[in-house]
């Protein structure tokens, strides 16, 4: 119950640090306001098999003339027959500075702590450049490069070192109540090309009422040097429910 408490606790924090960040910042009556939703997913199973799951994020974001933001929060945690078997919290913030309708610069922070991968942390900070090569009102492709610095604790070893990042993401509205998204990120080491972490996520939001929603997601970590006795990939399946506050 210890390292449930931590995790939700960090969860917490982080959620509420980048709501306060959402409601802080100026915004006019005419300009366009953060666009923010939470999503709670639970479940539960008793009998032949007792499992519980808790997986809950906060996302918030704004554009406005030649500026975007992203921030999010996330966390989760799990055990099946009394083990532990899920236990993370991770942050990220992105700003995009657009030079023309389509090129922008950017810095992007993430931030995870992974109890069953024994992370204790490991924060990435990456500088860089994107390009929409598909940017309608309704559908985005747009792909990032640029280097980056990651500094970790895994298995107990810290370990700091200079990596690239080159991510993709396209989203699409297939019409008023459905929107997919697909997400890859490649963190390579620039010391050692094989030694490098690499996230996925696949995703599916349903509008239930004009605020609710049903989401499905995939999501998936490769990382290349593990702590020992741990699998290189780190898959997990979401269901949620979400509410649109703005």
């Amino acid at each position: 119950m210890k390292t449930y408490a931590q995790i939700i606790g960090a969860t917490l924090l982080l959620a509420g640090a980048v709501s306060a960040l959402a409601q802080s910042a100026p915004t006019t009556t005419e300009g366009p306001k953060w666009n923010t939703s939470g999503a709670l997913g639970i479940s539960i199973s008793d009998g032949n098999s007792e499992n519980t799951l808790f997986n809950a994020n906060l996302i918030t974001s704004r554009k406005w003339d030649m500026n975007e933001i992203d921030l999010g929060a996330d966390g989760a945690y799990g055990e099946s027959d009394g083990t532990r078997n899920t236990a993370n919290a991770h942050a990220f913030g992105q700003y995009n500075r657009l030079f023309s309708e389509r090129f922008y610069g950017l810095l992007r922070l993430d931030g995870l702590h992974d109890d069953v991968s024994d992370v204790s942390y490991r924060g990435t900070l990456s500088p860089g450049v994107g390009y929409y090569f598909i940017k309608t009102t309704n559908t985005f492709l747009r792909f990032e490069a640029g280097p980056g610095f990651v500094w970790e604790r895994v298995g107990g070893v810290d370990d700091e070192y200079v990596t690239l990042r080159v991510a993709e993401r396209y989203e699409t509205r297939i019409n008023e109540r459905v929107k997919l998204w697909q997400f890859v990120e490649w963190l390579p080491s620039v010391e050692d090309f094989e030694d490098g972490i690499i996230n996925g996520e696949v995703g599916v939001d349903a509008s239930l009422t004009k605020k609710m929603s049903l989401r499905a997601i995939i999501q998936d970590t490769y990382d290349t040097t593990p702590a020992p006795g741990l699998k290189h990939n780190d898959v997990k399946f979401l269901m949620q429910l979400a509410y649109k506050f703005s």
